[in-house]
């Protein structure tokens, strides 16, 4: 697969898991405007539309793939594996975006109901996807499975309850898996960015002041590095990103002479 200036993911086919996210939309336009022909995989045909509308009007290809995670089996992500390799004939990207976080909860008063679903969404779904494609992505000459985590340290704290057990859970796959994955084409490596203006944060902060805090479009970018050829140094390792401070927009004021 070529891969020409500006064009990183040029010719590769890159699924991304919970497309209709901040930044599971921030990263699937990025990733077509990088070249990439990318299937957006979530449980909203509504606004997986939108996002395909996004990726098109950005010039770039994209097929939908609606699931939901909660529900799907072990059998419905084999059927998604052999969907790619029937249609694309392998899969060089996968990105795991999608998170489940329903607010701040004592952990003693959690709903066991809830415990289990952000448990099997952000944890216990992505292993049965990924160990279903895995195949198909061996086929490809370079691919990369990038793990999207939150900061533990942040997360671990008090009320966070199930999402930051997983978490760290989740975190905890890149290492292992990356090691099971030596000598193949695959790499395995995770991204954790930085604060970001998402639904599932303002479920967590009433006012955010947080002077870190940038737009998901802040990360695009460092998830497609990490699909592309240029991530290859980060396989086994989670990358720790803080976006800069967006640059002031200057406006040229006009002086009108009396």
């Amino acid at each position: 697969m070529s891969e020409f200036a500006g064009k990183p993911l040029d010719g590769r086919v890159v699924l991304i898991v919970g497309a209709t996210g901040g930044l599971g939309e921030a990263a699937s336009v990025a990733a077509a405007r990088a070249g990439a022909t990318v299937v957006l995989l979530g449980r909203n045909v509504r606004r997986l539309n939108k996002v395909y509308d996004a990726v098109t009007a950005a010039g770039g290809e994209a097929m939908l793939y609606p699931m939901d995670l909660e529900g799907a089996s072990p059998d419905d992500y084999l059927e998604l594996a052999e969907r790619l390799k029937e249609t694309f004939g392998r899969l060089d990207g996968l990105l795991h975006v999608a998170a489940e976080f329903r607010g701040l909860t004592p952990l003693e008063y959690t709903d066991p109901a809830q415990i289990a679903r952000a448990m099997h969404i952000n944890v216990t779904a992505p292993i049965w996807l990924t160990s279903a494609v895995l195949p198909v992505m061996k086929l490809s000459d370079d691919a990369s499975v990038v793990f999207v985590v939150d900061d533990v340290d942040h997360v671990g704290k008090a009320h966070w309850g199930p999402y930051a057990a997983a978490q760290q859970a989740r975190a905890a796959l890149v290492p292992m898996w990356a090691k099971e994955t030596e000598g193949s084409s695959v790499r395995i490596a995770g991204l954790q960015p930085g604060p970001m203006r998402t639904a599932l944060r303002a479920k967590a902060t009433v006012e955010d002041i947080d002077s870190r805090l940038r737009d998901p479009e802040a990360y695009a970018e460092d998830c497609v590095r990490l699909l592309s050829a240029a991530g290859r140094g980060a396989h086994g390792h989670i990358e720790r990103v803080l976006a800069p401070e967006p640059t002031p927009t200057r406006v040229a004021l006009s002086v009108l002479s009396s």
